[in-house]
């Protein structure tokens, strides 16, 4: 199998820090949000300054910085799926991010979350091909337990009720089978992504800080598939914006509870 052939070399035919330079006032703590309208949000609700953007070919995604309470973050939205999303981080990176922080919605294997529940990764299955070229073939990653704390303290702080447990990261949005979900299951996973395993191995290839946090968006569990607030309607829109607003919120105060531990 050709991703069991991973390269140690680490110097590459193309590299992040030889494209791009610092940024000399990047915050070394960045929040990612893979939502469109929770960028939106973001924007609209809090006083920020564009300092640098990354790009790919199928677009800009500028970088913000916001200053509260006397400290500063970055924030920019995130491409959904590994592949695009590492890239841009591998850049984020090569600016001058140590601390990354991503939150986006993932889908339930387990009937016990509830829609919208915050959910904390501190493992993920490997069912992505990006972050084998980050390191060797093994199916597990274990997101770094120091950043799991942290946000999960936070979480402890703010009063607000949370799952944590493995995730299954996978590139195939339309190939997750009845048989694939029950083998995740019986390995230890609580939700599915497509994501987390390739952002914690590259953190962990550029001695990075990471950590995320979900919320629970369709239901993967039942034997009939349901969307939930995974598809807006014109009966959920208004719950799922409220709630948006209130996770953009978290995101941010969460990513300042990183900054301020993580020194």
């Amino acid at each position: 199998m050709i991703l069991t052939e991973f390269d140690e070399n680490r110097i590459a035919v193309i590299n992040p820090e030889k494209i791009r330079k610092k940024v000399e006032n990047m915050p070394k703590t960045c929040l990612m949000l893979f939502s469109n309208s929770a960028i939106q949000i973001f924007l609209e609700n809090f006083e920020h300054e564009a300092i640098s953007s990354v790009k790919n070919a199928t677009g800009t995604f500028t970088v913000y910085k916001i200053n509260i309470d006397g400290r500063s973050i970055a924030v920019v939205h995130a491409p959904v799926g590994a592949p695009a999303c590492v890239a841009n981080t591998e850049e984020l990176i090569a600016i001058g991010a140590k601390n990354i922080l991503a939150v986006g919605c993932c889908g339930c294997l387990i009937d016990d979350i509830e829609d919208q529940a915050i959910i904390i990764p501190t493992a993920a299955i490997r069912d992505e091909g990006t972050s084998y070229h980050y390191a060797p073939s093994y199916d597990e990653t274990i997101i770094n337990p120091k950043m799991v704390k942290i946000v999960e303290d936070f979480m402890k702080e703010k009063g607000i009720s949370y799952a944590k447990g493995k995730t299954w990261t996978t590139d195939a949005i339309f190939r997750e089978t009845r048989g694939k979900v029950k083998d995740r299951v019986d390995a230890g996973a609580i939700t599915v992504d497509m994501e987390c395993s390739a952002l914690n191995v590259l953190a962990e290839f550029r001695n990075v800080n990471f950590a995320q946090f979900f919320y629970a968006a369709d239901n993967l569990a039942k034997e009939n598939y349901d969307p939930r607030s995974f598809i807006t309607t014109d009966k959920n829109i208004d719950m799922k914006t409220q709630s948006k607003i209130k996770i953009v919120k978290l995101a941010i105060e969460c990513a300042l509870a990183i900054d301020k531990c993580v020194e």
